[in-house]
């Protein structure tokens, strides 16, 4: 045998003998959940709501398997080192059952593409956890803030820290008014409510009503308009942006808005009432024409009569009528049609008679005002 020979022989023994050695030990997962990064908090009410994507991933990358329970902390501090103060927990039954559920179709155990991971990507499983805002510090700070972070634990109790801190604001909020009411009016739908009586003033925190308005039919509303909370204010206020014919609901919420030094206004959402349901049937007239005038003109053989008045201003004007009455006689209408602008011009007149004239409004529901005050003219004999 040659050197040359031997020499390749002995690599390929070597290159077997490589492939069969196992590798480096690998340490076995700690199952430790990646914190959670976004935590959301609302304050509505006396609550705070918190909101939360559920981790799928441990911290060394692979799949959570088994969730322990969450924690939710709070603290005054500006920002949080460690779940000092426990304010609740998530229990690991809820967290898991919301986790584990089946997905739709089924799901390959098999490793996927990047590409088709992205396509197949599920909708992170949402957590949630409502507190009463704690009363004790609300007295204590009723101007500042609660910090909350949430802590994902494992199994064995441990969890590789906080998640993103969030702030709500611990200012007190009113009542929700009592006896809301709403009735069609000539100026509009009149809203009503029973007047707060203002807790103890606080420097920084002011209140405010807010009127809600929303259609029938419809799952949104609109807010139409807001009124400080004060003893010289209404409790009402007048919708006019409404569409007459039309069915609404309305309800009325409070607010408290907290001033911030060097910041915007803060509005932190009180307590609502109910709904109340009014239609808005239009049975109110447009008003009563003014400045009615008439004047004689004669031009040849051709006799007439023009008459003028001030033109209405209702939005929902369609037009005027015009009657005419001779003596002791009746009114009789002279226009077969709506006139549209504010002038008529008569030509059915004889000479040596006299006229009177008078005007009425009609809305675009054909509501009719009353006649306006007559005005007279007299057509000469010659």
């Amino acid at each position: 045998m040659n050197c040359g020979k031997s020499v390749a022989i002995l690599i390929a023994v070597l290159t077997f003998a490589g492939c069969g050695a196992p590798g480096a030990p690998q340490p076995p997962s700690l199952q430790l959940p990646r914190p959670v990064e976004d935590l959301r908090a609302e304050r509505k009410g006396d609550e705070v709501f918190l909101t939360w994507s559920v981790p799928t991933e441990t911290t060394d990358g692979q799949l959570v398997r088994r969730l322990g329970a969450t924690r939710i902390c709070r603290s005054m501090q500006v920002a949080m080192v460690r779940c000092t103060e426990v304010a609740g927990e998530v229990p690991t039954a809820k967290i898991a059952a919301a986790q584990t559920k089946p997905r739709p179709g089924g799901q390959s155990s098999k490793k996927k593409s990047p590409n088709r991971e992205a396509q197949n990507k599920e909708p992170a499983v949402q957590a949630s956890f409502v507190e009463q805002v704690p009363a004790n510090l609300q007295a204590q700070a009723p101007t500042g803030f609660i910090n909350y972070a949430v802590e994902t634990l494992n199994t064995n109790g441990r969890s590789a820290g906080l998640s993103n801190q969030v702030q709500a604001p611990l200012a007190p909020v009113l009542p929700a008014p009592k006896n809301v009411a709403a009735r069609v009016t000539p100026d509009g739908i009149l809203v009503s409510w029973e007047k707060i009586t203002l807790p103890v003033e606080i420097p920084g925190l002011a209140y405010k009503y807010r009127v809600h308005r929303r259609a029938e039919g419809s799952a949104s509303g609109t807010v139409i308009g807001e009124v400080p909370v004060s003893s010289g204010n209404p409790a009402s206020i007048t919708d006019n942006t409404f569409e007459w014919e039309k069915t609404y609901w309305y309800r009325v919420s409070t607010a408290t808005v907290l001033s911030q030094p060097q910041k915007p206004s803060l509005d932190i959402d009180g307590n609502e009432s109910g709904e109340v349901k009014i239609f808005a049937h239009d049975v109110f007239p447009p008003a009563v024409p003014s400045g009615v005038q008439a004047v004689f003109s004669g031009i040849g053989q051709k006799l007439f009569v023009d008459v003028t008045w001030a033109p209405g201003t209702d939005a929902d004007l369609a037009g005027y009528n015009i009657y005419r009455r001779q003596g002791n006689g009746g009114k009789v209408k002279l226009n077969p049609e709506l006139i549209k602008t504010p002038t008529f011009r008569d030509e059915d007149i004889a000479r040596g008679k006299k006229y009177f004239y008078s005007v009425s409004a009609v809305d675009l529901r054909g509501n009719e005002s009353a006649s306006s005050e007559e005005a007279s003219e007299d057509v000469p004999r010659e």
